[in-house]
């Protein structure tokens, strides 16, 4: 008998059966109460680590479980059908984007310190790299961290940032020589309750049940021994670490496409107009075939990318192309699964409502999709290559 799939195989299926039941029965009931308190608490983020969800890709040395990235894909798919983006991003920024450089080039002692916790979901970790004026352009960034004997001293600020409210601790992008550009970023761990920092809560268009903050840094004092690997190679990092970011968007981009989807079939078949229900209307019908074969189209690009990344390939391009084009595929598949609910998809009583809100922001957070096609231009046009650092 032929297996199912070419990347999955029973184990990745009993995973994913474990995590679709924790989503239902832990996740799912709170979403009214952690959207409309604008917050996670912190015990979910305990109770994941309890059951082995917030380390899938670490060393089991520091609590993880070392498995393969199909776990991660995995638990990425399953959990963005909670229907709260927030929430999925808030988990998803913890696990992949904010401790990844404490895993891949933290000291022992730092990852001691932070990765175990936050493996075991005793502390949210945010990532730090947007800032007011600079966007996109992590070069250009302005937070400074100035050595002064054992310790750096960070001033700047940070926007934008996802567990910036109520995280423990946040990896930051800094210049640590500020006359340079990408030659003089650094990575820092900074603890957000150290004094000096100011965390304002930014007030969202959607994403509710996630915290997302502008934090300012004054005269922070951070111990040299926070540096995340080689002093001023921070930008090197970032940059490829940025390719597993983007995976993530995509991978989490096309499975909310397939929920939406899902609930859209559903209210079809039970929503009467003229005597049958309206998923037999052949307009109707037409289009949900056409958004299901965009997401079967986009779901293979991902898993193909998938691949690539577990051999080692940067596959920038790639990963590009998975970002750009999945945020924008699922855009237009929320947009036009809410026109079927009719007056119904613009009540907030209506999980479609909230997923039209929460996915105008997928084309814009972790790299707009101009800078998405800037890059891809970059290497189609320009022929440009890049190399992994870490």
């Amino acid at each position: 008998m032929k297996p199912k799939s070419q990347y999955f195989n029973e184990d990745h299926a009993l995973f994913r059966q474990s995590v679709r039941q924790f989503i239902e029965k832990e996740v799912v009931p709170h979403t009214e109460a952690w959207e409309n308190q604008r917050r996670i608490p912190l015990s979910i983020f305990e109770r994941m680590g309890e059951l082995g969800f917030l380390g899938l890709m670490y060393p089991e040395q520091y609590g993880g479980t070392n498995a393969d990235l199909w776990f991660s894909v995995v638990f990425l798919e399953e959990l963005s059908r909670c229907g709260m983006g927030g929430f999925a991003t808030a988990v998803s920024v913890h696990q992949f984007m904010a401790i990844n450089h404490i895993a891949k080039a933290g000291s022992p002692a730092l990852k001691e310190k932070y990765l175990v916790p936050a493996i075991a979901g005793q502390k949210v970790a945010a990532l730090g790299i947007t800032e007011p004026d600079t966007g996109s352009d992590v070069a250009a960034i302005r937070t400074t961290a100035i050595r002064e004997g054992d310790e750096y001293i960070v001033n700047g600020a940070k926007t934008f940032i996802s567990n910036g409210t109520y995280g423990d601790f946040i990896t930051l992008a800094v210049k640590t020589k500020p006359e340079a550009t990408q030659n003089g970023i650094s990575l820092l761990v900074v603890d957000l309750q150290a004094e000096g920092v100011t965390r304002t809560k930014l007030n969202k268009m959607g994403w509710h049940s996630s915290d997302t903050a502008e934090i300012k840094f004054d005269d922070v004092r951070v111990p040299v021994t926070n540096l995340i690997g080689v002093e001023h190679f921070g930008f090197y990092y970032l940059m490829e670490s940025l390719q597993l970011e983007r995976l993530v968007a995509a991978v989490m981009a096309v499975s909310g496409a397939q929920w939406a989807v899902e609930q859209t079939l559903q209210y079809l078949s039970e929503r009467q107009a003229f005597g049958r229900p309206i998923g037999k209307f052949q307009a109707i019908r037409h289009t949900m075939a056409d958004l299901a074969t965009e997401i079967e189209v986009a779901r293979e690009f991902v898993y193909s990318t998938c691949w690539k990344h577990t051999q080692g390939d940067m596959a920038v391009k790639e990963c590009s192309m998975a970002k750009l084009f999945c945020s924008e595929m699922q855009k237009r598949v929320v947009d036009s699964c809410l026109q079927y609910f009719g007056g119904y998809g613009y009540i907030e009583d209506y999980p479609i409502c909230r997923a039209y809100r929460d996915v105008r922001v997928g084309t814009i957070a972790g790299g707009t999709s101009e800078i998405m096609r800037e890059i891809i231009a970059k290497i189609v046009v320009d022929a440009v290559g890049y190399k992994a650092v870490y």
